[in-house]
């Protein structure tokens, strides 16, 4: 007999958490980072850019699948609501659409200099765009932690 058993929010949940877009999602989302920092501080301190067409290209991927991941993300859990969790996340959301432009914008210089009409001399990023592009990833992190917090902690206290 195959019957189905009506699944409880938790068993929502844990499927949620192991699916395969937001399982790349995360994966992506660590190797940008590690590759970020590794990229900011070989800049300073080397003035080289290590993996810097890996990020790139990672990138372009991340901004991608964040997209998709996004837009189902808010068709299940919109309209809204006045809670902690939400507030965190709409931060979280709103920088990481940030720092997926300002990546988007950087590639394009990279692109140019790298593909294009290649020049042997690092890309001449803009400063500001570069600076926007490296606050904003590290609000992401921040916020992308704390909403997730939030929501796990919300779920051991439904009274929240």
């Amino acid at each position: 007999m195959n019957e189905r058993v009506a699944s409880s929010p938790e068993d929502a949940r844990a499927r949620r958490l192991r699916a395969p877009l937001l399982l790349a999602l995360w994966a992506l989302l660590a190797f940008e980072a590690v590759g970020g920092l590794i990229i900011f501080v070989a800049r300073l301190v080397w003035g080289a850019t290590p993996g810097e067409a890996l990020h790139v290209v990672a990138g372009v991927l991340l901004t991608a699948i964040y997209a998709v991941y996004q837009w189902r993300h808010w068709q299940r859990v919109r309209p809204v609501r006045p809670q902690l969790h939400y507030a965190l996340g709409i931060i979280a959301a709103s920088s990481m659409a940030l720092t997926n432009l300002t990546g988007l914008w950087l590639a394009a210089y990279w692109w140019q200099d790298r593909v294009a009409t290649p020049v042997t001399v690092a890309v001449r990023y803009p400063a500001l765009l570069s600076a926007v592009h490296n606050v904003a990833s590290m609000v992401v992190l921040s916020f992308v932690a704390a909403h997730l917090g939030a929501v796990l902690s919300r779920s051991r206290d439904p009274q929240r």
